[in-house]
């Protein structure tokens, strides 16, 4: 029903940014939640971000102030702006879409996930 497709990972140096892309086919982005979540090399899949229908946004501790989740509906593309990155920032990012009614940070209530994109941060 819903296709994701990442992009825009790559290697910057500590404190440097990035920014992701998230291409979305199959339903309008606008009526549903979307979300990052990232893995680390033998880590379990943590959430990051998540934007919900009417546009709310949350994001986990370790990136507020510093991450930016945002979407634009005219081309069906969810995005995250990654300023002042850290070695532990270095993971897999995914995006996720939801169709629950309620925003949530749970992965278990993602219905959709991209294939993933490689962020590397070096010291």
């Amino acid at each position: 029903q819903v296709h994701l497709v990442e992009s825009g990972g790559g290697s910057v140096q500590a404190g440097g940014s990035l920014r992701l892309s998230c291409e979305a086919s199959g339903r309008a982005i606008s009526t549903v939640a979307m979300a990052w979540f990232r893995q680390a090399p033998g880590q379990e899949r943590e959430f990051v971000a998540v934007i919900g229908q009417i546009g709310n946004t949350y994001y986990t501790d370790s990136v507020k102030g510093r991450f930016t989740i945002s979407r634009d509906n005219v081309k069906n593309t969810l995005y995250l702006q990654m300023n002042s990155l850290k070695p532990e920032d270095t993971a897999v990012y995914y995006c996720a879409a939801s169709t629950m009614a309620l925003l949530t940070t749970r992965e278990a209530e993602y219905d959709y996930w991209g294939q993933g994109t490689q962020v590397t941060v070096s010291s």
